[in-house]
């Protein structure tokens, strides 16, 4: 007997459909086709035991599965379920007049239990899109499959209450979350807050800046100065997400395996800071069996980049494309694969080995060659594409020991949502483009022109600082922002000359 169940493979971001077909006849072999990697060729030994374990018989026949389309690669373990159903159906044991309206995807264990599956999410999504009428998955992945409204989603736990739900002997509810409710209620949550932060006002002035139009920003300050700590808290500045971007970032970290088994949709943007030792396919995705990587899974929050020139020199070169474009595609002999990376780039680092340069009491054991050499390990291009680079100096013990809190990230985040609304509004008609960091050529031409006497700062500062046609249009960019956190519709002289001011590395007698 033939049966067909059906199911998903994940590739990049979304879901294609597998239909999985079980024939079953007089023999006693078990042949799997369909191009199945090996832990789908392992599927036959987890559910001969999940069933037996469970009570059912593994029919002694000569069973086909075959895995279709049969061009596109399987992957993963997330196939058990389907096959085992498939196989039982094939024997009679399961009803098959409900298969076709249904999806299903689960790990099985040897004692029959569900364990959870990556890309529960973009599966969802695309069993709505076909018009299924529900999806079955294990228990620990429901929430995130919930999200997508128009389909039923079960959570089980064993294979046994799939089988006698489809046999009509049981009856299993389906999940049901208040999207809107739980999202808008996790959005201003915080763990890290700037009103804990004393001091350093003109780098909180920096991040506001850079949190209100999008742009990348560098930390330069001896260790124990704030750098880590003031980046953790730019998501608390940073505009709330909308469900759009909420829904195709928590796709992006269901793909990877990142999602907690109470999570639904992510409300708050991601924060990730990779260790130094990264390597560049963990940086930016891909390997042997496709993952989205840290500059992906950082998409619509923040990329903090903590002691950057520790890291590894290709690795930070990797860092480029995706700066500019704003996606990464990654090509392999066997795949082709678009990854979106929409996200703040944070970095910090020493001044230079020791870390004490132009420290106001501690002195520097550094020779000017070994500074150039630790600064060096940065790239010129990977610098033109940090908008603002600002440097920062320890606090003394009066302003450490002050007890006067800070300015609080809320009072912060409404400036900033302003300035975006109001970026919001003059990018409505350019696809693509929602804050000035994205700005184009043309579009800088448009909105952020300078005047004559703009002009004229603008000419002496690259004359003086030697700068390059990159780093002429970002401090633009970041002149554009600072007149819209004024409120103003045109850049005037004080914009220019803040954004100047954020351009500390090129100077040209910095570390001398």
């Amino acid at each position: 007997m033939l049966v067909k169940v059906y199911s998903a493979a994940v590739q990049g971001l979304n879901a294609i459909p597998v239909t999985i077909e079980v024939n079953a006849s007089r023999g006693i072999k078990f042949f799997m086709v369909g191009l199945p990697d090996n832990a789908v060729k392992e599927s036959h030994e987890r559910i001969v035991a999940a069933l037996h374990n469970c009570g059912y018989r593994y029919p002694s026949k000569q069973i086909v599965v075959n895995l279709a389309p049969a061009d596109i690669k399987k992957e993963g373990a997330g196939y058990d379920l389907p096959i085992a159903i498939g196989i039982l159906a094939a024997d009679e044991k399961v009803r098959k007049d409900h298969l076709d309206k249904f999806m299903m995807i689960g790990e099985l264990s040897l004692d029959g239990s569900l364990q959870p599956v990556k890309g529960a999410l973009p599966i969802a999504i695309k069993a709505r899109e076909i018009g299924y009428e529900g999806l079955i998955v294990p228990e620990q992945n429901v929430r995130e499959a919930a999200v997508v409204n128009n389909l039923k989603v079960f959570g089980v736990k064993t294979i046994s209450e799939v089988i006698r739900f489809l046999n009509g002997e049981g009856n299993l509810e389906p999940t049901i979350i208040d999207t809107r409710k739980e999202f808008y209620a996790q959005q201003t949550t915080f763990d890290y807050d700037f009103a804990d932060v004393k001091g350093q006002e003109h780098v909180k002035r920096a991040l506001e800046v850079a949190a209100a139009g999008g742009h990348n920003v560098i930390m330069i300050g001896p260790p124990g100065s704030g750098k880590s700590m003031m980046a953790k808290r730019i998501p608390s500045i940073l505009p709330p997400l909308s469900l759009s971007e909420s829904l195709e970032t928590t796709q992006i970290h269901s793909i990877a395996g990142k999602l907690k088994s109470e999570s639904s949709l992510i409300a708050q943007r991601p924060f990730r800071s990779p260790h130094h030792t990264i390597s560049q396919t963990a940086l930016v995705g891909g390997g042997l069996n496709p993952q989205p990587g840290e500059v992906s899974l950082a998409h619509n929050g923040v990329l903090f980049c903590d002691e950057l020139p520790e890291f590894s020199r290709s690795v930070l070169e990797v860092l480029r494309q995706p700066l500019e474009d704003r996606y990464i595609n990654i090509s392999r002999a066997k795949y082709s694969i678009n990854y979106p990376c929409s996200f703040m780039f944070i970095a910090s680092m020493n001044p230079c080995p020791c870390g004490y340069y132009n420290h106001p009491t501690k002195a520097c054991v550094c020779t000017p060659g070994q500074i150039h050499r630790y600064l060096n390990k940065i790239s010129g291009p990977l610098l033109d594409r940090i908008d603002i680079q600002i440097e920062i100096t320890p606090l003394s013990f009066e302003e450490l020991s002050g007890k006067a809190p800070g300015e609080n990230s809320y009072t912060i985040r409404e400036r900033v949502v302003k300035a975006r609304q109001i970026q919001e509004k003059r990018y409505a008609g350019c696809k693509g483009i929602h804050c000035n960091a994205q700005m184009t050529s043309s579009l800088m031409r448009q909105f952020a022109e300078p005047d004559a006497k703009c002009a004229e700062m603008l000419r002496a500062a690259m004359n003086r600082l030697q700068l390059s046609a990159r780093a002429y249009d970002r401090i633009l960019r970041v002149a554009r922002t600072i007149a819209d956190l004024d409120n103003s519709a045109t850049i005037h002289t004080e914009h220019v000359a803040e954004a100047i001011g954020y351009r500390n590395l090129d100077r040209s007698n910095w570390g001398e």
